[in-house]
């Protein structure tokens, strides 16, 4: 139990110092990713109004029939394209990556370049 939530706090204190350099705006948002050990999620916001613009999941009824477990770095790059064509859909070309504490490798990264090669550029 201690393990868990030592590794829980640090992943807090990175992210608290991530998103003090990492700001969403009406015409650059913010892509913020978070992921479980079963699903990743992915969401488009707009911290001036404090809304979310669009978002994707490996939980989403339309993606559920593409990803057989969503756990891994294949079902990541499936929510990337679909955030990257929901992005699109409402005209927003340009995001900050908010990678929430976590690494830029893995599940993230690949979330991240599937984005990239959707149109979104960072």
């Amino acid at each position: 139990m201690r393990a868990s939530k030592l590794k829980s706090e640090r992943r807090t204190r990175r992210k608290r110092g991530i998103r003090k350099s990492v700001f969403g705006t009406a015409s650059k948002p913010r892509l913020s990713v978070f992921r479980s050990s079963k699903h990743i999620y992915a969401q488009i916001i707009d911290d001036d109004s404090g809304v979310t613009l669009c978002g994707a999941s490996t939980r989403h009824k339309a993606l559920r029939e593409q990803v057989n477990y969503g756990g891994n770095v294949a079902a990541a790059k499936i929510v990337g394209l679909a955030l990257a064509e929901s992005a699109k859909a409402i005209n927003i070309e340009t995001v900050c990556f908010d990678r929430n504490g976590y690494r830029f490798h893995g599940r993230v990264k690949g979330l991240a370049d599937a984005a990239r090669e959707g149109g979104l550029k960072f």
